[in-house]
């Protein structure tokens, strides 16, 4: 019950209002600390170790190795080894395949012996996963380069792929944008298939049958027998159009090739800002005769390094790309709710934020030609890629801060809301970058194994962008926005729950998709909405905060369970809020793990990752999450103990 003092108690839990403002002051603080001079957030990004594993691929294929960032990539390789002496994906996960290889083939080029203990487990892995014969395209194609896997094992990916039109079934712009970014360059590479090293070693001990050395077929989709055939035919016949000396359009695909790549680098972070586009462009330019000092291939080298991290004292790892508007946005929707804020500095922030505003075209406007651009991409410079995500969370930054009236009011506000609108997908959600990208043919495609070829509708995004929507002013009777309700309706699980595309996982999606629906009118009292809050309920912890493992993805009966997380803890409690569940003992104990666990600094303290980049391949670490969430979480839960005890 609540007392006239604000006193939650109920089995020996107690979070007074005085409590709550004191956890609250200590973790905006925090957070403020972190913020740069001019304004804006950038916390880590945390992935796993193919990025180093692959970064000591890059620097011999470069004939570049430097000896002492060898050591220091090495150091954080073996670091994460595990017991079963594989490399996993996300922390305390399993071994997984490519990881391991990838870890594995960087270990011998740094001049491991395969007779090293390390490396006999990490061999007693890769078979005991299925060897060489299942690895991804991706990891193929480099080992191709090293001259370490038969490139007629490696799916075609001609360059003529690039002449294809925007109106047939397959072509560039039907699969997502990071599979775009990462797949022109690998047909560059595919097709010039350069030899730039000599290597004295093999992994032939990698594969399960080293007489045969045949690939297998790793797509995790089911179903579509018709498609994969289709596609397994068109491999072949374009296997044998590769094995013909003449090949008319291969110099002009090229060039082609070439002068998409080289659009796509100017004035960005990099080709797609995204490690693995990044790397394959550097491959790529090489490969097209972009020699050493040429400035195209010397600053797609550079912005590999500048995503350079130290590990600890004697390692070094990579994030996979920066995420300052994202953080930013973050940050200042949270930041922007608590009492007493800084409003000069979170001015400047909203500055910085206007300022990265995108206003030219990119890849997203070959399915909405008619709109006008007026979003935000995720990193610094990525002006091609603006995402619906990030452009929805600035707008509801700039609705914290101003008020919903006058921030709808803005030119900047209107640009958005509009874009935005324009980029809803036809089954009446969105998606991230692009528009009806969701071709489920495509997963079938050969180098489709690494299971992210499309950017379909997600409910995560469609939550948020309601809640900026009844920010906006914008109500069911929108039909846009009725179409929007359908769509999260119609993707409701028979447990309550919904699924979560870019955080982990359904603790994230059922979050964001009950609070915009209560955002946005819907009465959260009815039956089916109330069935997730007992969802969520049922999967508390003991220790009185919730966890999601990345296992869910690959097994949905391990939905909601995990050890406890601060990020994943702030997501359940504000889902419960939307519920109107707050009053309950399992709320309160919810608060309580968050103030307990709290630590002296004002953050928390989160190894486990909760952000997904894709599912059952590769996940994040947000090194934030820890402490922009759980603040919202408490602010919002400060606000509704002042209202129950009024």
């Amino acid at each position: 019950m609540l007392d006239s003092t604000g006193l939650l108690e109920k089995e020996g839990v107690s979070v007074s209002s005085s409590t709550l403002k004191t956890a609250i002051t200590r973790v905006t603080r925090f957070l403020m600390d972190q913020r740069k001079p001019d304004g804006h957030w950038c916390g880590e990004l945390e992935a796993d170790t193919t990025l180093e594993s692959d970064t000591v691929k890059m620097w011999h294929l470069l004939g570049r190795v430097d000896a002492d960032r060898e050591k220091r990539l090495v150091a954080t390789i073996l670091k994460h080894q595990n017991a079963e002496g594989g490399w996993p994906i996300y922390a305390e996960g399993p071994a997984e395949l490519n990881a391991t290889v990838k870890a594995y083939v960087a270990l011998r080029l740094a001049g491991f012996n395969n007779s090293d203990p390390r490396l006999v487990l990490a061999k007693e892995a890769v078979l005991r996963l299925g060897g060489l014969e299942r690895i991804n395209s991706f990891e193929k194609t480099y080992l191709a380069l090293l001259g370490l896997y038969p490139w007629n094992q490696v799916p075609a990916l001609p360059a003529e792929i690039i002449f294809l039109p925007n109106w047939f079934a397959f072509n560039i712009y039907e699969v997502a944008y990071w599979s775009r970014t990462i797949l022109v360059p690998l047909m560059v590479l595919y097709s010039t298939r350069p030899k730039w090293v000599e290597l004295d070693f093999s992994v032939d001990e990698l594969w399960q049958d080293p007489r045969r050395k045949q690939a297998k077929m790793t797509n995790f989709q089911k179903g579509g027998a018709v498609w994969r055939v289709f596609f397994l035919f068109s491999d072949w016949m374009l296997r044998l159009h590769e094995a013909v000396p003449f090949k008319p359009l291969r110099k002009a695909a090229l060039r082609r090739t070439d002068r998409w790549m080289t659009d796509r680098l100017m004035e960005t972070d990099g080709l797609g800002a995204i490690y693995p586009a990044m790397i394959n462009a550097v491959f790529a330019l090489k490969a097209l005769g972009y020699g050493d000092g040429d400035p195209a291939l010397e600053q797609s080298i550079r912005e590999v390094e500048r995503l350079e991290l130290p590990d600890g004292s004697d390692g070094l790892k990579l994030q996979p790309c920066f995420s300052p508007v994202w953080d930013t946005a973050l940050a200042l929707y949270i930041v922007g709710k608590t009492a007493g804020r800084d409003e000069t500095a979170l001015e400047q922030t909203a500055e910085w934020l206007r300022q990265r505003e995108i206003r030219s075209y990119g890849d997203w406007r070959v399915k909405n030609r008619k709109a006008q651009p007026g979003g935000w991409a995720f990193e610094y410079r990525n002006p091609f890629y603006p995402d619906v995500d990030d452009c929805a969370q600035v707008l509801l930054g700039f609705q914290s801060l101003y008020g919903k009236a006058q921030a709808a009011a803005s030119p900047v506000h209107q640009r958005s809301i509009t874009w935005i609108l324009s980029m809803q997908n036809d089954d009446g959600g969105w998606a991230s970058f692009d528009k009806n990208n969701n071709c489920e043919a495509l997963n079938h495609f050969p180098f489709a194994d690494h299971n992210a070829m499309l950017d379909p509708s997600s409910c995560d995004i469609t939550g948020r962008i309601l809640e900026m929507f009844s920010g906006a002013g914008l109500t069911t009777r929108h039909p846009q926005v009725r179409r929007a309700v359908d769509f999260l309706l119609a993707r409701q699980e028979p447990d309550g729950t919904w699924f979560g595309r870019w955080g982990v996982n359904y603790i994230y999606g059922t979050w964001l998709a009950l609070r915009g629906l209560k955002s946005i009118g819907i009465d959260l009292n009815e039956p089916r909405y109330q069935k997730a809050g007992q969802w969520i309920l049922k999967h508390q912890n003991a220790d009185g905060g919730w966890g999601e493992s990345c296992r869910s993805y690959d097994d949905p009966s391990l939905k909601g369970q995990g050890p406890s997380t601060a990020s994943q803890t702030a997501w359940a409690l504000m889902a419960l809020m939307s519920l109107g569940l707050q009053q309950l003992p399992e709320f309160r104990k919810g608060t309580d793990f968050l103030v307990r666990t709290q630590q002296a600094d004002g953050n928390w303290d989160e190894s486990w990752f909760t952000g997904t980049g894709f599912p059952r391949v590769f996940y994040l670490k947000y090194h934030l999450y820890r402490t922009y969430f759980p603040l919202l979480a408490l602010v919002e839960a400060q606000q509704e103990l002042k209202e129950q005890v009024n």
